[in-house]
């Protein structure tokens, strides 16, 4: 559905805390609405330049000062909200910030909700929906490659990547739209070489978008990266070394890490969520199993697995899985014992879950650190958390498994839904071109699946959305933005 977009005066005046909570030099109160005239005179008992920073003691109803600061005054339309604003800049304490408030209200306005300054913003034609919800992610972000993507978003790049696609496709069918308007005249666009041609164009420039789209998408969401492997087998240092901190106990006993540890880490502007668990091995001891409980648990929370073994090829089952059951060779073959543990954990893991086999002390194996990428299956990387030697090598294989091994500076900080919406409209310029190429082309199938295309397309934008979707992407918000 369009959504209806309301004028300024259709909605009453609305005030909050715009900083931190807690003690600060600073703290802004906002108010935002039609005609804030008399709530201005009632705070700063004086009219206020627009646009100009304002010395002003604030006042109470009985005229008593509040705090003294600064008032800046935006006339709407041209104002974050595109109705008035008024900023009250005062001292940061909490109790003077809820006095400032509770003033804002007695003179008419009502508290904010979360994200109803841009809620209103985006209603009042000043951001479209992808815009506005780039607002919340350039607070959120997490690293600066994430700060850099969200801003792209905000300053409309995203927008209008989507809404050249949404003009292309436009464009393509008001021909086929005449075709089906116009039925007696002799106009087979499909057949026209020019119409194939912009259709493969259009979807050529999606992939593009996509792909970029899936690479921010990983900078907003980031990934969760579980160690799996035996005791002892340097799941812990490795999750030192790659937090560059002593985050986890290591010792030569097995066993000793007896619950998951998390631990957030940034990769070349990647946010991970490094998990290391408790080994994988038989146990009598009900704490370990506890923790061997929440490993297996961890396993299925996870976006990637590095399976951990020893690099030295030796029988001896204290180095490896242990006693964790061996999937059977096919007859005749012969697996070595390493091998068998990554069988072994691989069966531990979902058959769809990305992994990188992980092969650690490999200097006591007297193995060089290298890597061996494999498209289709399970790339592998030998290296030495104790030493960092591999390690880089590792990042790297991660960025690569998880997708994002691209720069990541023209990333757009995509969110599920516009991933979402992006593959539909994908999917159905598919099924356009697929439509296309039969010898008796279905016009009336080709031209549904542009328009389905094109609605997907302005879902991101906000040109058609449910209002519950509306109520989703703003409650998310905090208060004051």
């Amino acid at each position: 559905m369009n959504i209806a977009r309301s004028s300024p005066a259709a909605s009453p005046p609305i005030a909050a805390i715009a900083t931190p909570p807690g003690r600060g030099g600073i703290g802004v109160v906002r108010v935002s609405g039609a005609d804030l005239d008399a709530l201005i005179a009632g705070i700063a008992g004086r009219r206020l330049s627009p646009r100009v920073a304002t010395r002003v003691t604030f006042r109470d109803a009985h005229g008593g000062a509040i705090d003294a600061g600064l008032a800046l005054y935006f006339p709407g339309p041209h104002s974050y909200t595109g109705e008035d604003v008024v900023e009250w800049h005062g001292h940061g304490g909490p109790v003077v910030m809820r006095l400032l408030v509770a003033r804002c209200i007695e003179l008419g306005a009502r508290p904010a909700e979360p994200g109803e300054f841009t809620k209103r913003a985006f209603l009042n034609g000043k951001l479209d929906l992808a815009q506005a919800e780039s607002v919340a992610d350039v607070i959120e972000a997490a690293t600066a490659s994430a700060v850099r993507a969200a801003a792209r978003s905000l300053t409309g790049e995203f927008s209008r990547e989507v809404n050249a696609l949404r003009d292309a496709l436009i464009d393509l069918r008001m021909y086929t739209e005449a075709t089906l308007d116009f039925p007696d005249e002799d106009l087979d666009v499909l057949r026209e070489g020019d119409v194939r041609a912009r259709l493969g164009s259009i979807r050529a420039r999606l992939a593009d978008v996509l792909a970029r789209s899936r690479r921010g998408c990983a900078l907003r969401e980031g990934l969760t990266v579980v160690l799996v492997g035996a005791p002892n087998v340097g799941k812990s240092s490795l999750l030192n070394r790659l937090v560059r901190d002593d985050a986890a106990i290591v010792t030569s006993i097995p066993g000793t890490t007896r619950d998951t540890i998390e631990r957030q880490v940034e990769i070349a502007g990647i946010p991970l969520r490094i998990v290391d668990t408790a080994g994988l091995r038989p146990t009598t001891d009900p704490v370990e199993a506890l923790g061997i409980a929440r490993t297996r648990a961890a396993i299925q929370r996870a976006d990637l697995a590095l399976l951990m073994v020893d690099a030295r090829d030796d029988d001896d089952e204290s180095v490896g899985v242990g006693a964790l059951p061996d999937p059977a060779p096919a007859r005749g073959s012969r697996t070595s014992s390493i091998e068998q543990r990554i069988a072994a954990l691989a069966h531990e893991l979902p058959a769809a879950l990305p992994r990188i086999i992980v092969h650690n002390k490999c200097d006591l194996g007297g193995i060089a650190p290298h890597v061996e990428s494999r498209a289709g299956v399970a790339s592998a990387v030998w290296l030495c958390a104790l030493t960092g030697e591999g390690v880089d090598a590792l990042e790297a294989e991660v960025k690569r498994v998880a997708g994002v091994e691209h720069d990541t500076e023209d990333a757009f900080f995509a969110r599920a839904r516009h991933l979402a919406a992006l593959n539909d409209a994908a999917e159905h310029l598919r099924a356009a071109a697929v439509h296309a190429d039969r010898a008796a082309p279905p016009i009336e199938l080709f031209a549904e699946d542009l328009r389905l295309a094109q609605n997907a397309f302005s879902a991101i934008t906000g040109e058609f959305t449910a209002d519950d979707l509306l109520g989703e992407i703003f409650s998310r918000f905090c208060i004051g933005k």
